[in-house]
């Protein structure tokens, strides 16, 4: 599925203005139609799928407990 560049940001969630700096710095891939740049959002399903992945792992570590001191003395 191809979509403009306004649309890409919205899908994206970043300005338009960065979307097409990328765009010409080769980052995301585009064709240009003779009027304005089309962008495949096929490219994007394995950064989503990181970014799935990336925070899959931060709750996971978020959730294991704290293991317990070994180099703790007892004072007392």
């Amino acid at each position: 599925m191809y979509m403009t560049v306004p649309e890409t940001a919205n899908f994206l969630s970043m300005p338009q203005e960065q979307v097409n700096r990328y765009i010409l710095e080769g980052r995301i891939k585009a064709v240009h139609d003779g009027e304005q740049y089309m962008v495949n959002t096929s490219q994007f399903d394995t950064h989503f799928q990181q970014l799935e992945q990336a925070k899959q792992e931060l709750e996971e570590w978020k959730a294991a407990p704290i293991p317990d001191d070994v180099d703790i003395k007892d004072e007392d």
